[in-house]
């Protein structure tokens, strides 16, 4: 018989706790009451109410602990850490005070309340492995409340769905919600739910109910894998176990983040999951690089100007090194086609990889390579090793579908031996990033997203849906976008064109992306043929850095436009995005510290509601606190870097 961690037992005398965050703006009231329940209010108003909190598991202790409350310990916590990686700031204010409930039976669980949300997590500490039979967590919500998230069929998903809006009550039962998603109260207020330190366990779904109420619900543990079909959809789940994970008898768990937040601009600046994530595991991180890739999968069918054929071979691989060496950009990854699909070792023809690596390491050129993850997985010492010899400096790991425990347990391997091996990692066909990159900081970035590529077969990524990446896939951690090409398109020109896509959006607006959309691996593209033919756009960007010093959101609604700010060093570089909707945004600069300044911006043209290619671009000057009019056409944008004088 399966039974709980906290087995419903009568409890006579309800236990009840409290908890205020540093700034008195949120509390958290804690009932123990044959179950555990949590309430969380900003100021006096109900942000949402936690119900069923537990665990369930095969193990049957000798004495039945109920929910009986052994120790409790309480701690307050006001640092500021530097990031390994700065993704977004140079530094993170972790300001928390926590409370750890101690039952009897070898179990707690700890909740911690930030300034910007709470969170929650279970530690055990017995002897013994067990089988998590079952996560339970329901969250009540208030009518009328609505859901922006990603659904799928089945747990065997890409997260690569488009964002969907709808009141929680209408969310039909069953149906499974990957995170992040973004509840919208109404009375305004945003609340975020995810997760952080995830490891050796499945990830976090919810699923629908048909009321204002959600239930948790985890991957279960594989019990067989698919083996046929192309390369790319093999090893999937297809049969599964009762249970969800077998862990450690002494181990903590993921903490479940929900993060409060009054305006866009709060969901902005929240760093819970990195400040939730385990620490640096590694002790030298010198080696790691961030910076931008010029990747070959369109762009080696669309190289024109030259005297050899282009495609998978050496003349096209030199032609991407000399491009990422004369504009100082890092790194060229081969994509898909370098090598067989189910075999690392086996180089396609025309390719000579020794000759390429050692012409891009002549160069100063690192090289990255792209792999399905099963073949890596089969081919683990030989491929790494292989990949060594070449001086490869970085994977792209690719179709892993999945979050249940096993392939959660693969991303860490393949984060630690890449370390090790002194190799970057881009996790493509990924979940949401859940602190791993603090953990390993050479996991630079990650997809979980619809990124430029759908626009080769999908209408999905148009300006709507880049206004909603920032506010809740960026949440989570660096996404790999992959922005800023030369073929944009409005929206009545869009045609999706397998592989010569375009953007939608206009010029300015896709290069906007470049600094609205963080990664620390930022990929382009296009060719370098396109890149060399608009070179007064290249120049622009390869002037922008892909790590900060601050970030902060200037102007912003969701759904609707974006304006954010990034400081590296002195510099300061700012991108504005609208929706398909003309807008004229009146940008106060008082971000600034006093003092005048030069600006260099590409702007929409004043064709470029017609002609999505029409920019301009301008320089000037001005004073801290100025107000700078940004004229954005219909998918618009600008685009700015603005130096002290």
């Amino acid at each position: 018989m399966f039974i709980s961690f906290l087995i419903l037992s009568v409890s006579v005398y309800p236990q009840k706790y409290g908890l205020t965050s540093p700034d008195g703006k949120l509390t958290a009231g804690i009932e123990i009451d044959n179950g555990i329940y949590v309430a969380l209010l900003k100021g006096r108003n109900a942000v949402i109410r936690l119900g069923n909190i537990s665990l369930e598991n095969s193990y049957v202790p000798e004495m039945n602990p109920g929910f009986r409350v052994q120790r409790i310990s309480s701690r307050s916590v006001n640092e500021t850490v530097s990031p390994e990686i700065r993704e977004k700031e140079a530094a993170y204010i972790n300001s928390y005070n926590e409370l750890e409930i101690r039952f009897r039976g070898n179990y707690a669980v700890t909740f911690r309340l930030f300034n910007e949300g709470l969170a929650y997590r279970f530690t055990i500490s017995g002897k013994d492995s067990l089988r998590i039979v079952k996560e339970n967590l329901e969250l009540y919500f208030e009518t009328g409340d609505s859901l922006r998230f990603q659904s799928s069929e089945t747990f065997n998903s890409a997260y690569e769905t488009p964002y969907e809006h709808q009141r929680v009550q209408d969310i039909k039962t069953g149906r499974l919600i990957s995170m992040p998603m973004l509840v919208e109260k109404t009375d305004g207020t945003f609340l975020m739910v995810t997760e952080s330190d995830l490891y050796d366990y499945p990830g976090l779904w919810f699923s629908g109910t048909g009321e204002s109420k959600l239930s948790a619900v985890n991957p279960p543990y594989p019990g067989s894998l698919t083996n046929t079909g192309s390369t790319y959809v093999r090893n999937q789940v297809a049969e599964s176990l009762n249970y969800i994970a077998w862990v450690k008898g002494s181990r903590t768990f993921p903490w479940r983040i929900f993060a409060v937040a009054g305006k866009e601009e709060d969901l902005i600046e929240n760093n819970m999951v990195w400040l939730l994530a385990s620490p640096c595991a590694l002790k030298d991180i010198s080696w790691i690089s961030p910076g931008v890739v010029m990747f070959d999968w369109w762009g080696k069918h669309n190289i024109y100007g030259v005297d050899f054929k282009s495609g998978v071979n050496t003349e096209t691989a030199k032609y991407f090194i000399d491009f990422c060496a004369e504009n100082d950009f890092r790194y060229f990854l081969f994509d898909d086609g370098w090598s067989s699909r189910d075999n690392l070792l086996q180089v396609v023809p025309g390719l000579n990889m020794e000759e390429v690596t050692a012409y891009a390491k002549s160069r100063g050129v690192d090289i990255m390579l792209w792999m399905v993850w099963h073949t890596l997985e089969r081919q683990w010492d030989e491929a790494f090793s292989q990949f060594e010899l070449w001086g490869i400096k970085g994977i792209k790991v690719d179709f892993m579908n999945r979050d249940d425990q096993p392939m959660v347990m693969y991303y860490e391997r393949v984060a630690r031996e890449a370390a090790e091996r002194l190799m970057l990692v881009d996790f493509h066909g990924a979940y949401k990033p859940c602190g791993l990159s603090r953990k390993y900081p050479n996991v630079l970035t990650r997809e979980a997203l619809i990124e430029f590529e759908y626009n080769g077969w999908t209408s999905h990524d148009d300006p709507v849906h880049h206004n909603l990446l920032p506010y809740i896939r960026m949440f989570t951690g660096a996404m790999d976008y992959i922005p800023a090409t030369m073929r944009n398109s409005t929206k009545e020109n869009f045609r999706a064109l397998g592989d010569y896509p375009m953007g939608q959006g206009t010029r300015a607006h896709a290069m906007a992306l470049f600094i609205i959309l963080s990664s620390p691996l930022t990929m382009l593209p296009d060719s370098p043929s396109d890149y060399y033919r608009e070179k007064e756009c290249t120049d622009f960007i390869r002037h922008i850095p892909v790590v900060w010093d601050e970030t902060k959101l200037l102007e912003g609604k969701m759904a609707e436009y974006t304006v954010i700010a990034r400081r590296s060093g002195n510099e300061w570089f700012v991108g504005a995005i609208t929706d398909w909707n003309e807008r004229v945004i009146e940008l106060k600069t008082d971000f600034l510290q006093q003092g005048r300044y030069r600006l260099e911006a590409i702007q929409d043209g004043i064709n470029a509601g017609h002609r999505a290619e029409d920019y301009k671009r301008i320089e000037t000057e001005f004073r801290a606190g100025d107000v700078l009019k940004l004229n954005l056409a219909s998918g618009g944008g600008w685009v700015a870097r603005i130096v002290p004088m």
